[in-house]
């Protein structure tokens, strides 16, 4: 699993002109999953998400996290992240899990999140999304799960 993870003043969801999902100040993750994904990766992952530490302490150093500034998660689903790009000028996506799993693992993934952290947000699956965000710092990181 791939997360790009963005800390955001604020981010949100369109699709076909509606808003599907929205946070203030907290963390946008995109997230791409791939077929050896399952339920133990779903819990690195929202584990990572929470208590990854990039927002600023009183000092300005990246010691708080998710949970500690109590920041709003937008979960969107991104296939794309699983592309295979190390070849030709055109990407593959055979290393995406396929359309069924990839829904299944991240309704998880919101259910898991929802449970645990009390502003999730989200994107619509297989939806072209319309994904509006003000990158805060810009602070963006790769987490491969």
């Amino acid at each position: 699993m791939k997360l790009l993870i963005q800390r955001v003043s604020g981010a949100r969801v369109e699709v076909e002109g509606e808003l599907v999902g929205g946070i203030d100040q907290g963390l946008l993750a995109l997230v791409g999953i791939e077929p050896q994904d399952d339920q133990a990766s779903l819990s690195r992952a929202l584990h990572k998400l929470l208590n990854y530490r990039v927002f600023s302490d009183e000092a300005g150093k990246m010691n708080r996290s998710l949970t500690d500034v109590q920041g709003g998660l937008l979960l969107v689903s991104q296939f794309t992240l699983a592309a295979d790009t190390k070849s030709g000028m055109r990407p593959s996506f055979s290393s995406a899990a396929p359309p069924a799993q990839g829904a299944a693992l991240f309704d998880a993934l919101v259910e898991m999140a929802r449970a645990q952290h009390p502003q999730v947000a989200t994107g619509r699956f297989g939806a072209n999304m319309q994904v509006h965000l003000i990158n805060d710092g810009p602070v963006t990181f790769l987490l491969e799960v």
